[in-house]
């Protein structure tokens, strides 16, 4: 772990997801939580680019400073800023630390691939987003996703009983990161299996389809029905579906439960050029790869009303969700993780950006926002 202030033994469940570990420990998921291989077809990747023309680009940091693109790319604990145009790369930016060829966790973007492959299998007739949850899912009958239109769950209109507060280390959201096998064993305390635990969240005191709530069980509900529709698990749908027909340069990693369940809303590792490929295919469908249906309904987004009254609407006013995706209002599809994963799709300019970072907090919503114009001057340059 050359370059480290820490060694590799200081690392535990414990920590994993806080600075200064999460520099390192971001690109090594697989040494902490069990993790399915996505196969690629393991081509050489192209040659390292500079940030070219960019890097005179100013944008406006948290205290309102106009400063350098780079300097801000620091500030905001970024690990990789990477720049797609029209199908090739055209400018990457690493910090120090940051090791190019290694996959780096995503996050809630797996939320998005997880909306592509249920895409897929609703385009092939597979999957219908009319049935229930618990045709796929029968064990989930007695929960809030029991009588749940699949369109909802991939909306994240989904009527459930559930805290998402990322730093809860004795609640709903603890015992949630334990079943992933995400956060240390309670001794005396049983840990149940991912699907165990999200087969038993309760029905909150409101009508599935009426309210966008942002809550990650859902996803990972939705990646045990997409298992279910297709009979492949999570990984393999992903490999053979996605991974390799977009071409992708390396392998992909996804975290998985004692049980084999896949953390299908946020336990993807991947590069940030596999990222920014698999955005490429989102703009252009990939001559097929993706089904023309689906790509124009993500572009088409979902109901705006419903997101206009939900709890992210200041994240993107005007905008609306979609199978995992934000469309954005401004001509952009975006996704988005914790500790600062981005991806944005620009459809005017062609442009598709991936940022990984290590950011302090889970969340930070006024850096959010800085991000988010960030990504709108790329776009425009």
């Amino acid at each position: 772990m050359t370059g480290t202030a820490f060694k590799r033994a200081d690392i535990d469940l414990s920590n994993w997801r806080v600075r200064p570990y999460s520099t390192w420990s971001f690109q090594n998921v697989g040494e902490f939580v069990p993790s399915a291989v996505v196969a690629s077809t393991r081509r050489t990747e192209e040659a390292d680019l500079d940030f070219g023309h960019f890097a005179s680009l100013q944008v406006t940091n948290l205290v309102g400073l106009n400063v350098p693109i780079q300097q801000f790319l620091v500030e905001s604990e970024t690990n990789a800023l990477t720049i797609m145009r029209d199908g090739r790369f055209i400018a990457e930016w690493h910090a120090p630390h940051f090791a190019a060829e290694k996959p780096h966790i995503i996050f809630s973007i797996t939320k998005s691939v997880t909306g592509l492959l249920a895409g897929i299998l609703v385009e092939r007739g597979a999957l219908s987003l009319d049935e229930t949850v618990a045709t796929y899912i029968p064990d989930a009958v007695a929960s809030a996703y029991g009588d749940l239109p699949v369109r909802d769950l991939l909306n994240m209109t989904v009527a459930v009983d559930f805290n998402e507060t990322y730093l809860d280390k004795t609640g709903d959201y603890d015992r949630y990161r334990r079943a992933m096998l995400w956060n240390p064993e309670r001794p005396g305390e049983p840990t149940p299996t991912l699907r165990e635990l999200v087969c038993s969240l309760p029905r909150a005191a409101r009508d599935h389809g009426s309210h966008h709530a942002y809550q990650s069980p859902n996803a990972d509900m939705a990646g045990l029905v997409v298992e279910a529709a297709s009979g492949k698990r999570y990984a393999e749908l992903l490999e053979t579906e996605i991974w390799k027909p977009m071409g992708a340069h390396s392998d992909a990693f996804l975290t998985v439960d004692r049980a084999g369940n896949p953390r299908a809303s946020g336990g993807l590792s991947m590069t940030a050029r596999d990222l920014a490929r698999l955005g490429e295919l989102v703009r252009t469908g990939g001559n097929g790869a993706l089904p023309d249906a689906l790509v124009a309904s993500l572009w088409a987004g979902g109901d705006r009303d419903v997101w206009a009254r939900g709890e992210q609407r200041l994240l993107y006013p005007g905008g609306s969700y979609r199978y995992f995706w934000y469309e954005t209002g401004t001509g952009a599809l975006a996704g988005m993780g914790i500790h600062g994963q981005q991806i944005w799709i620009d459809k005017a300019s062609g442009t598709v950006i991936v940022r990984m970072a290590s950011e302090s907090l889970p969340v930070n919503d006024a850096l959010d926002q800085k991000v988010i114009a960030m990504m709108k001057a790329i776009s425009a340059a």
